[in-house]
């Protein structure tokens, strides 16, 4: 979560609001007084005041979410990324009782993502179908480690009942010799991607 808030007060004019966003390049920006989140203006409930005269007289307390979907700082990833993915919002509020301590994007989950899967480093994707005939995942990466090469990640696809592919990241290395000892195995390794 991003700890550094950009917030506004709940009498700051709608111009205000918008100059915000726009300064800071932010789209969620809580509304705050006395250290207690009162409410959340996103640049999306923003746009219907844009074209109306009313702009200059509404304040953000006028248009703010007044209960809108936040997170406790105890909360796992797995639990915001949920909300956001359920409630369909671009920003979470994270608050320790009713006090703002941060605020969680797609970006950041996005970001932690990427950070989980060790998209960043240099890395090779193995993507393996196993046969569960011929042992199971848990045989096929000691394999792997066996051979020297350190696992970054392992995803594996539910889409499929009846073909279990997974999707093993290593760090960079040699995998010709790993590729051939999973097939030696009775798995099938469907691609490789550097």
């Amino acid at each position: 979560m991003n700890k550094n808030v950009v917030t506004i007060s709940p009498d700051a004019g709608l111009r205000d609001a918008i100059e915000m966003m726009h300064r800071y390049s932010i789209r969620h920006l809580p509304v705050v007084e006395n250290d207690t989140m009162l409410g959340f203006v996103t640049e999306s409930n923003l746009r219907q005041y844009l074209l109306t005269d009313m702009l200059n007289e509404l304040t953000t307390s006028d248009v703010m979410i007044i209960n809108p979907i936040t997170v406790d700082s105890n909360a796992s990833i797995d639990y915001a990324a949920k909300l956001i993915h359920e409630y369909k919002i671009g920003g979470l509020p994270v608050l320790e009782k009713r006090k703002l301590v941060g605020i969680i994007t797609i970006t950041d989950i996005l970001g932690a993502f990427i950070e989980l899967l060790g998209l960043l480093e240099e890395s090779t994707r193995l993507d393996v179908l196993l046969n569960e005939k011929h042992g199971s995942i848990d045989d096929v990466l000691k394999l792997i480690r066996d051979m020297g090469s350190k696992i970054i990640s392992v995803g594996v696809d539910t889409q499929s009942s009846r073909r279990r592919v997974y999707y093993i990241r290593l760090e960079k290395s040699e995998v010709g010799p790993i590729i051939e000892k999973i097939e030696q195995k009775g798995h099938k390794v469907l691609s490789m991607i550097d």
